[in-house]
This record gives C-alpha cells, sequence and structure tokens, in this order.
C-alpha cells in the first residue's frame, strides 16, 4: 500500500479511535493521549502492515495494546512492595495525617491481626493490598483464582469482626 493510502485510512478512523479509546479511558484528556500515541505507533509501523489484514481491526488492537501496556505500566509503579516484617508500610494509609496516638495504634493492631492470619490467608490478603491482581496471586502461589478471592473474602471479614470496635458511624 503506497504511504498516502495508508495515512489517508489511518485519518479516516480518527473518530472512531477517539470514540473507542474514550471507552478504554473513560477521560477525554487521556483518550486524545491515546489515539495520538496510536497514531504514532501505526505511521512508525506501516511496514508491517500486510494488504489482507482488516485495517481497522489492526489499528483497534494496536491501541487496545499500548492502552494495556501503560495500565501495566502504571499499576507497577504504583505498587509497593513491603518487605518489613510486619507490612508496615502495606497498613499505613494513603493520606499521612496522624493527629492522634489512637491513629498509630491502629496501624499496629491492624498488623497484629494481620499476622495472626494463617499463612494461607495471610499472604494473599497482604499481597492483595499490596496492589497484586487475583489472577497475579493465583500464579504466584499456583491456586485458582476462586480459593484466592475466598481466602480474600475471609480475611477481610475476619479483619473486620477483629476492628469492629475501632469501627464509627459518621
Amino acid at each position: 500500500m503506497n504511504s498516502n493510502k495508508f495515512t489517508d485510512r489511518l485519518l479516516a478512523i480518527q473518530d472512531n479511535l477517539l470514540s473507542f479509546a474514550l471507552i478504554l479511558t473513560s477521560n477525554r484528556d487521556d483518550a486524545y493521549d491515546l489515539v495520538q500515541d496510536t497514531t504514532l505507533k501505526v505511521l512508525d509501523s506501516e511496514d508491517k502492515y500486510t494488504e489482507n489484514i482488516n485495517f481497522k481491526g489492526w489499528v483497534f488492537t494496536i491501541m487496545r495494546n499500548i492502552f494495556i501496556n501503560h495500565y501495566r505500566k502504571a499499576v507497577r509503579c504504583a505498587t509497593i512492595v513491603d518487605t518489613t516484617e510486619d507490612l508496615y508500610y502495606i497498613n499505613l494509609s494513603s493520606h499521612e495525617s496522624r493527629d492522634t496516638p489512637q491513629d498509630s495504634y491502629s496501624v499496629v493492631e491492624i498488623t497484629q491481626i494481620i499476622n495472626q492470619f494463617r499463612e494461607e490467608y495471610r499472604v494473599p490478603f497482604s499481597m492483595h493490598l499490596a496492589g497484586y491482581k487475583y489472577q497475579e496471586i493465583a500464579q504466584r502461589m499456583n491456586l485458582p483464582v476462586g480459593t484466592v478471592k475466598s481466602r480474600i473474602f475471609f480475611a477481610r471479614k475476619r479483619l473486620r469482626k477483629d476492628l469492629d470496635d475501632y469501627r464509627y458511624s459518621d
């Protein structure tokens, strides 16, 4: 395919790309960025396109892959691996406005409770708190995804029960 025809076909589907990008990102600015990244990638990959492939499907696949790669990168950057023995950093709240000693004590209490869980519940629950997805936990622990979900559910349930007196209503 000559370069002008390729570019014309790409420009003709820009509105479709923006619609798909809005579905993926749910944010107009991010969608525009994704369309731009996709357009550049497609233009750079022109030599890889063959005539017998659905052009629109090929471009949409590139967009989806770019979105997935950006998402995975963002998750990796946001994931904190806590190697402290008592999982201190995992149990810190995202805002550091500790005004009272009771707030610090609750972190210690939560950590103690989690550390009392049997390993089969503590490990997946801690990994989930660290930002791992169910599928990733299942792969690392060599367990079915349903088992991982159940163990995390029961760990949450036990934690809620054990910390019941720390709960308050607005």
